[in-house]
Parts: C-alpha cells; sequence; structure tokens
C-alpha cells in the first residue's frame, strides 16, 4: 500500500468512525434529539456498527487500522514501522473531521441543549457559578467528544484503558492465525462485534476509548468549536486514554509474539 493510500484510507475510514460513534452519543445525550436517553446498549451498538462501517470502506486503501493503538500492535508484531507516522496523521485528521461533522449533524441539538436552563443552571448567580465550574471540570457535552471516568482513580482508569485494548489488540493479531477471516470480510465484522462486547464488559468505568486518536481527536475539536456553555475539556485526564490504549497494544503484541 501506497503511502497516499494509506492517509486517504485511515482519514475517511476514521472520520466515518467517529462520525457515527460520536453520532450515537450526541443522539442519546442531546436534548430535542429523538433517541436521548436511548442507553448504554444503543451507544455499544452504534460504536460497534461505527467501526464496521470505517473499516469496509478503507479497508481495501490502508487496511482499516483506525486507531494508533492497533497500528502499533500490528507494526510490533511485523516489524515493519515504516508506514506508522502516516497512519498516525490519518487517524488524527479523520477523528477531528468525524468530530467536526457531528457538531454540523447536531448543531440545533448543540445549541438547544446547552442554552438550556436545566444545563446551564439557571439564570444570574447560578448560572455564573455553574459556567465557572465547567470551565475547568469536563463540559456538559465533552461526553459526546471524548471519553471520561465515572469514579476518578488514575491506577484504576489507566488500567481499564489497559485491559480493554489489549482484549481487542490481541483478538485482531489471532484474526491473522486464521487466514480465511482475516481475508474476507467476516474478519472485519468479527472486529466490530468484539467492540460492542468491550463496550457492554469493560466499558462502564471510563467510556473505553481503547483509541487514542478517538478520544484525543475530538476532544481537540471540542475544545475548538464555538460551542455555547461547553465548559472544559477535561485535559487533566486528556492522558489516560492515550497512554492507556498504547500500553494495553504493546503488551498485547508482546504475548501474541510469545504463545503464538
Amino acid at each position: 500500500m501506497s503511502s497516499d493510500h494509506i492517509f486517504i484510507g485511515e482519514t475517511i475510514g476514521t472520520a466515518v468512525l467517529i462520525l457515527l460513534g460520536g453520532g450515537v452519543c450526541a443522539a442519546v445525550t442531546l436534548k430535542s434529539s429523538k433517541a436521548r436517553n436511548a442507553g448504554w446498549v444503543a451507544i455499544t451498538f452504534g460504536w460497534g456498527f461505527a467501526v464496521l462501517a470505517g473499516a469496509y470502506i478503507s479497508g481495501s486503501l490502508s487496511g482499516a487500522h483506525l486507531n494508533p493503538a492497533v497500528t502499533i500492535g500490528l507494526a510490533i508484531d511485523s516489524g515493519e514501522w515504516s508506514k506508522v507516522p502516516v497512519y498516525l496523521a490519518g487517524q488524527m485528521l479523520g477523528a477531528m473531521i468525524g468530530a467536526t461533522l457531528v457538531w454540523i449533524t447536531y448543531y440545533g441539538q448543540f445549541q438547544a441543549h446547552l442554552t438550556d436552563a436545566e444545563i446551564t443552571g439557571g439564570p444570574g448567580a447560578q448560572a455564573t457559578a455553574a459556567a465557572e465550574k465547567q470551565t475547568t471540570g469536563p463540559g456538559p457535552v465533552l461526553g459526546i467528544f471524548s471519553t471520561g471516568p465515572e469514579i476518578r482513580n488514575v491506577a484504576q482508569n489507566l488500567a481499564t484503558e489497559i485491559i480493554g485494548t489489549f482484549v481487542l489488540v490481541l483478538f485482531i493479531l489471532s484474526l491473522g492465525l486464521t487466514k480465511g477471516l482475516a481475508v474476507s470480510g467476516t474478519g472485519t465484522l468479527m472486529v466490530a462485534l468484539v467492540v460492542v462486547g468491550i463496550g457492554l464488559s469493560l466499558g462502564g468505568p471510563t467510556g473505553y476509548a481503547i483509541n487514542p486518536a478517538r478520544d484525543l481527536g475530538p476532544r481537540i475539536v471540542h475544545a475548538l468549536l464555538p460551542l455555547p456553555n461547553k465548559g472544559g475539556s477535561d485535559w487533566r485526564y486528556a492522558w489516560i486514554p492515550v497512554v492507556g490504549p498504547i500500553v494495553g497494544s504493546v503488551l498485547a503484541a508482546g504475548l501474541y509474539k510469545i504463545a503464538f
């Protein structure tokens, strides 16, 4: 695969991944959305279908990594690192494009949600206090763009992201042992189902980033977009969904090389 094909494929595929994945989060979260309060099952299946769509679209161009953790795990296994920067650049750009498209798609819902008295804290001093709090902590729609923990415990949050990504990357590497699955579309479908499984089983504590680009790219977009009363982007947490998946990927690739 040429560098141009890899960059284009990863950009388009990751953009679709984040558009559909972030889109289901927006649908479930925002006021005036027909899917509001649809729940965690809807989110996990939405992300699984997002992986499926992005991977099928980009597979012939780039191999559909769509995730720096996957790219690093495959590079450790193969020993081929020359194209890794191209993969990472496409993934980050695609994630930012996808997050921007979510904002465009749900523009009216974002405006209604973030100007609602229930969200802003009401008029007067109460609203001012709420706004001040939002500038430091995670804002009310940050979860549409990036992940955050239910309980802030650095060790647990990091371990959760490591474990979830470990499962994902080990599964992807193991598909290589069954060439028929990997070459056919069945392998892509199986990866999407594993992403759903990880979300259902392991996603509760942190929102299961398991993908540094999926979290960091949209978090940057959240910080840049002109969203009213959007609050902070929670940068003090932002390193965990980047470092955790990379560590999980390295551990999975190491175990794969030893055991298989």
